[in-house]
């Protein structure tokens, strides 16, 4: 009897799932947040990490790459979006950024600031000039190797993402807004692997000769592209070009975009190959004495993926970075919390709007209290722009619409059993 009436629970169970099916449930739940698998598992190669739920055009689309700015100089000014105006100008009356002079380029290459002014000043600061800020990141723990290349996503970077992905390592890469644009394979390949993106600006300019708003619009630009083709993750660093920053520029970086300024501790030289200032041979000889070095602070190299020959130099000093005893790491693994983006912990990306059409039209999220226009709504629309420039919102689905989602199914469920057991029951006790 009892044999009976466990089978008939069971069919009617069964019967349950089939009619109200598991996955017709629109229950978001993620337990994992990290993954359990090794970075070359080919489940890494099936399943990204989570996105934030919008629609973006396809990488390399017309529609995607008409959203930009058209070449590989500083953005114009008109192409700024309102809110990120608003966001410096909030900024620089609060005082959070500072009235610094802007210096100009020397007959020596290096920025001059007006009236012979000291650049190593507490109110300058240019790391051109060694003046090292306590907020910016140029060391990493002992015995670490932070893995990290600037200038892609080019050509060569195929060649890299390939000896990363068989030697298990991921890197962090400093990306040039345009050659996103322009290299939009490479950009995906630095994705798929599951590379740490950053941004390096738009047109790779010396920072600290721009105009405030020059500089909103390199390191904007760079963000919205990155932010729409990565699912809507927003970069958390930035490294800037030549290494050139100071106290004005680091503070809208930080203030109006929450980045963090990331510069290096030891610099492979490996840039000047491209100019024949130096040869791979000195360009090695110069990472053996890094690798052999103290391991005191931890390393993080300025290198590059712009060349054959770049690419060439890291890819054979990788085995004496092992040989002798590092622990290699991708460079934003090193940081406070090891995320590469603002908006994701784990595998959830919180919306996060960065993109405003910028032929007019009103933003969906607001400033968040530091200034940053990287808000983390749990309720949002985000906007995406359309190849005729005319914005289309797509709604992403709010934690508590899921919650609600989730517990009214648990709620059916729990009646349908309640039910089934009362049934089981009459049969037990007929039987």
């Amino acid at each position: 009897m009892v044999q009976t009436a466990l089978l008939f629970l069971g069919l009617f169970l069964q019967s349950f799932f089939f009619a109200h099916g598991v996955h017709g449930h629109r229950i978001h739940r993620r337990y994992f947040q990290e993954w359990s698998q090794p970075q070359g598992h080919s489940v890494n190669r099936l399943f990204k990490r989570g996105t934030d739920g919008v629609q973006y055009p396809a990488v390399g689309s017309s529609d995607w790459s008409s959203k930009y700015p058209r070449d590989g100089q500083t953005p114009k000014r008109n192409t700024i979006p309102k809110e990120w105006l608003d966001a410096l100008n909030d900024a620089v009356a609060s005082g959070k950024v500072p009235n610094t002079p802007i210096p100009t380029m020397g007959s020596n290459g290096s920025p001059v600031y007006p009236n012979n002014q000291d650049p190593g000043s507490p109110n300058i600061c240019s790391s051109t000039y060694q003046c090292r800020s306590k907020d910016d990141i140029y060391d990493g723990p002992d015995g670490t190797f932070g893995v990290g290349f600037d200038d892609g996503p080019l050509p060569p970077t195929s060649t890299l993402v390939d000896f990363l992905k068989k030697n298990n390592e991921t890197a962090t890469h400093f990306m040039i807004g345009y050659n996103v644009l322009s290299n939009p394979q490479q950009f995906l390949e630095i994705f798929q692997y599951g590379g740490d993106c950053a941004v390096h600006t738009w047109s790779h300019p010396y920072m600290t000769t721009l105009s405030n708003e020059d500089i909103l619009a390199e390191l904007g630009w760079t963000m919205q592209i990155i932010h729409d083709s990565t699912g809507g993750k927003v970069p958390k660093i930035w490294r800037p070009p030549y290494g050139d920053s100071d106290v004005r520029v680091r503070a809208i970086a930080k203030v109006v975009f929450g980045m963090d300024t990331v510069i290096w501790n030891q610099d492979s030289a490996d840039w000047t190959m491209n100019n024949g200032k130096s040869t791979l041979d000195s360009v090695m000889n110069s990472l053996d004495g890094f690798v052999k070095g103290p391991k005191s602070p931890g390393l993080i190299i300025l290198e590059h993926e712009s060349s054959d020959n770049t690419v060439k130099a890291f890819m054979d000093t990788y085995p004496k970075i092992k040989s002798n005893g590092w622990q290699t790491k991708s460079l934003v693994a090193l940081l406070e919390n090891g995320e590469a983006y603002q908006n994701v912990k784990g595998d959830t990306v919180n919306p996060a709007e960065i993109y405003v059409n910028p032929d007019g039209g009103n933003s969906t999220s607001s400033s968040t209290t530091s200034g940053s226009s990287t808000s983390q709504p749990t309720n949002s629309k985000s906007t995406v722009t359309s190849a005729s420039g005319s914005p289309s919102s797509t709604a992403v689905s709010s934690n508590t619409s899921n919650s609600a989602l989730a517990l009214d199914s648990c709620s059916a469920f729990r009646q349908w059993l309640v039910l089934a057991i009362a049934i089981s029951a009459v049969f037990v006790v007929i039987l």
